[in-house]
C-alpha cells in the first residue's frame, strides 16, 4: 500500500516535534521544508535515525526546494516569525503575512491536491490568507487552535478535580487569542457538569464559580504563561500534538469531531470568516461543521470573539493582504 505524503512547511521547534510524531505514529512519508540551508535536513536526519528504535518504517527527509513536496496529501505549516520586542502587531502581521504568501504560492504549485493544517500565528488571519491566495476549497484548509486550547482547558480541569484528564470533555471557540471562549456549560467529567463538581468540592457556589474563572483566564492566557517561562520561545510540544491528531483524523478518515479554525458559511449566524468551532474532519478534510446550541451569554462570547477575527483580517487587507 502506498503510504501518504505528509509535507511539513517550517522546520523550527513546532515542524520537527510534527516530523517526530509523524514518523513514530508511520502516518506517512514526511517531508520537512525550511529556508535554512541544512537545518531540515539535519532535523530530518536525527529523526531517521531512531527507526531502529522507534521501530518505524516511513521516509524522513529534509529539503530546501519547495519542489520535494509535490504531491503531498497533507500539509502542515508552521512558517513564520514568533513576535519579537518592539515589534508591533501590524509588524508581525506584515512579516508573517508575507511568509505565507509565498509558502501559500508554493503549495498550490506542487501540491494542488493536498489538504491543508495552519499553525502559523496570528492563526485566524494566516488561515485566511493561504486560502484566499492559494484558492483551494476551504473545506481543504484550517487551521489548528482549537485543539490545543482545549486540550489546555480539559488539563486545567482536571487538575483541580484530581480526575483523569481522559474523562474530561471541554472545548474552547473562536479565534486563537485572548477573546477564545472556554464554554462552562459544556464542560464536564464522564458527563457530570464540572461546575457541579466544583460546587461540591468547594460547597460554596461563589467559591466554585471564582475558580472556574481562574481557570477559564488561565487557558486564555496559556500560551504567554509558557513564553513568560521558557523566555526565549513559544509552546511548541502541544501544538504539534494538536495538529497530529487533527492530520491523524484526517489521514485515517476516523470523522472525529475536533474544535477546528474552519471556515463558516452561515454557522453559528456568521458567513465568509474562519472561526474555531468543533467540526468532523475526515478524508476530505472539514467535513461538517457542528453546531452547538448556545445561550445568550455565549452567543455574545463568541460574536465577541468573531469581531476580533473580522478587526485582524480587516488589519491585513489594510495592509495590502
Amino acid at each position: 500500500m502506498t503510504r501518504k505524503k505528509i509535507a511539513l512547511i517550517g522546520g523550527g521547534q513546532i515542524g520537527g516535534v510534527l516530523t517526530q510524531l509523524i514518523a513514530q505514529k508511520e502516518l506517512g512519508d514526511v517531508i520537512l521544508y525550511d529556508i535554512v540551508e541544512d537545518l531540515p535536513q539535519g532535523k530530518a536526519l536525527d529523526i531517521a535515525e531512531a527507526a531502529g528504535v522507534d521501530l518505524f518504517d516511513v521516509s524522513v527527509k529534509g529539503t530546501n526546494d519547495y519542489k520535494d513536496i509535490e504531491g503531498a496529501d497533507l500539509t502542515i505549516i508552521t512558517a513564520g516569525l514568533p513576535r519579537k520586542p518592539g515589534m508591533s502587531r501590524d509588524d508581525l502581521l506584515v512579516t508573517n503575512a508575507n511568509i505565507m504568501k509565498t509558502v501559500a504560492e508554493n503549495v498550490k504549485t506542487y501540491a494542488p491536491n493536498s489538504i491543508v493544517i495552519v499553525i502559523s500565528n496570528p492563526l485566524d488571519a494566516m488561515v485566511t490568507l493561504f486560502q484566499k491566495i492559494s484558492g483551494f476549497p476551504t473545506y481543504r484548509v484550517m487551521g489548528q487552535s482549537g485543539v490545543l486550547d482545549s486540550s489546555r482547558f480539559a488539563t486545567f480541569i482536571a487538575w483541580e478535580l484530581g480526575v483523569s484528564v481522559k474523562n474530561v470533555n471541554a472545548i474552547v471557540l473562536g479565534g486563537h487569542g485572548d477573546t477564545m471562549v472556554p464554554l462552562v456549560r459544556h464542560a464536564n467529567v464522564n458527563g457530570i457538569p464540572v461546575m457541579e463538581l466544583l460546587e461540591r468540592k468547594y460547597n460554596d457556589d461563589q467559591k466554585a464559580k471564582e475558580v472556574m474563572d481562574a481557570i477559564v483566564q488561565r487557558t486564555k492566557m496559556a500560551g504567554g504563561e509558557i513564553v513568560k517561562l521558557l523566555k526565549t520561545g513559544s509552546a511548541f510540544y502541544s501544538p504539534a500534538a494538536a495538529a497530529i491528531a487533527m492530520a491523524k483524523s484526517i489521514l485515517n478518515n476516523e470523522n472525529r469531531v475536533l474544535p477546528t479554525c474552519a471556515y463558516l458559511n452561515g454557522e453559528y449566524g456568521i458567513k465568509g470568516y474562519y472561526v474555531g468551532v468543533p467540526a468532523v474532519l475526515g478524508k476530505n478534510g472539514v467535513e461538517k461543521v457542528i453546531e452547538l446550541s448556545l445561550n445568550e451569554e455565549e452567543t455574545a462570547l463568541l460574536n465577541n470573539s468573531v469581531n476580533a477575527v473580522k478587526s485582524l483580517v480587516a488589519d491585513m487587507e489594510r495592509l495590502g493582504f
